[in-house]
């Protein structure tokens, strides 16, 4: 058996424990409680333990595409994309995967709900050691997606799919996949994460066909004629199965329509917040009882997958648009990053918080060097003073996947760096000394 303590041990279901340890047998929390009375193991003075934070919805294999098409609106910087990707192979996809998932170690996260477009995502959470459940993408109308996209990725990462790493399906959005897909996705009864009410220029394109999606029709089924919730709704495809990312552009009929056939829903605000396309209604959808989590998209919408970032523009977000400094606490941020993103996957009964029997998931913050030390209140120092650099240990089923100081990924991070000079480039090439 091992211990960890701190100054605080924050279990999220549960008190704040002062001086607090946490005893780890066999992969699992054994023990949560006072040092004093467990023992203090390894302590790491000026610090919190929290559970692993669970990013409720990612892109690992975009995590070199920073910067690409900023200031663009939704349409134009989406199209900037999809040309981009066209650049690189499966190998570059792996190896900007693989940089990802460290980035995620590094931030504290231990779980991802991934959106993956070739399932290189998959492996590198198995090399990495990241828990995750891998959405692999599917896009259009014709179900030969399921065989010619969603088993050939499954298959070509077969390798890794274990407890550790999960797979699901992800049908797009409802502007790029047609209804009879999303049913057959759904037929497979597998974990399903979609894109849904991210932009205004969605829910016009998917009511009347019109505005910047009309320049891409050509590569997108007939708009349903009504917004994505209510044709799903509509056909009988909102499930409990289903991780909604985004939801900015949603009305009181349709977070009822959420809440109803209980879709969670994934909260990214910084790139809501960086595309331009809003902010979500976060409090209506905690009010109407809908399981909400917080996810950090990717670089391309964003600029990192640091989920301290992540917590504060939650917070800043759900203030300023209730115009009420009491809109979203510290703790309830801290909540939604982790016990409430591992009930939007699915996962609470297993990870999110630090609770005996469930996996050992967890990551240890220092406060040192930050304006929140000495303590006052532990949550709102984790969440406002926290960030990757004081990110101490990131642990993951019992095992330590990331040590600051010791764990390195100088390899890992120049093949990243190689991948992204390819998709700068347009032929693929990369430049020598570039």
């Amino acid at each position: 058996m091992r211990f960890y303590s701190a100054d605080w041990v924050l279990p999220v279901e549960g008190e704040p424990i002062r001086d607090g340890a946490v005893a780890i047998e066999d992969g699992r929390i054994a023990a949560v409680g006072p040092a004093s009375e467990l023992g203090a193991g390894e302590r790491f003075d000026g610090a919190a333990i929290v559970p692993g934070f669970v990013n409720a919805h990612s892109h690992l294999e975009y995590a070199a595409y920073a910067g690409f098409g900023d200031g663009l609106s939704f349409a134009p910087w989406l199209a900037v994309h999809i040309e981009r990707k066209q650049r690189i192979d499966f190998g570059d996809m792996l190896a900007i995967a693989r940089f990802g998932a460290a980035e995620c170690l590094r931030s504290g996260v231990t779980c991802v709900g991934d959106a993956s477009f070739s399932g290189a995502a998959a492996a590198a959470c198995a090399e990495l050691g990241l828990r995750a459940i891998v959405h692999l993408e599917v896009f259009g109308s014709g179900l030969e997606q399921l065989t010619e996209r969603f088993e050939r990725n499954r298959e070509r990462v077969a390798d890794a799919w274990s407890d550790l790493v999960r797979v699901g399906i992800s049908p797009h959005a409802p502007y790029t996949v047609g209804l009879p897909l999303y049913e057959a996705s759904l037929a497979l009864e597998l974990p399903v994460a979609t894109h849904v009410a991210e932009s205004a220029a969605e829910q016009e394109w998917l009511t009347s066909g019109t505005g910047p999606w009309a320049e891409l029709a050509h590569m997108l089924p007939l708009p349903l004629g009504e917004t994505g919730i209510r044709g799903l709704a509509r056909a009988g495809l909102l499930s409990s199965r289903i991780v909604a990312a985004h939801c900015v552009h949603v009305d009181a009929e349709e977070i009822a329509l959420l809440a109803e056939h209980d879709v969670a829903v994934a909260h990214c605000p910084r790139s809501n917040a960086f595309l331009g396309c809003g902010i979500a209604p976060l409090r209506a959808l905690l009010d109407a009882g809908v399981r909400v989590g917080l996810g950090s998209d990717s670089p391309a919408s964003t600029p990192s997958f640091d989920m301290f970032d992540e917590l504060r523009a939650a917070v800043f977000a759900a203030r300023a648009r209730a115009q009420d400094p009491s809109a979203l606490a510290a703790r309830e941020a801290l909540e939604l990053a982790t016990l409430g993103s591992a009930r939007a996957l699915g996962l609470d009964g297993e990870i999110g918080s630090l609770v005996p029997g469930k996996q050992a998931d967890l990551t240890v913050v220092s406060l040192e060097g930050s304006p929140y030390l000495p303590w006052e209140d532990a949550a709102g120092g984790v969440v406002f003073g926290g960030s990757p650099e004081r990110v101490l240990s990131t642990v993951v089923a019992g095992t330590e996947r990331y040590r600051k100081g010791t764990t390195e990924w100088h390899e890992l991070t120049a093949a990243a760096t190689v991948a992204r000079q390819r998709l700068l480039s347009p032929t693929g090439a990369v430049t020598r000394g570039s």
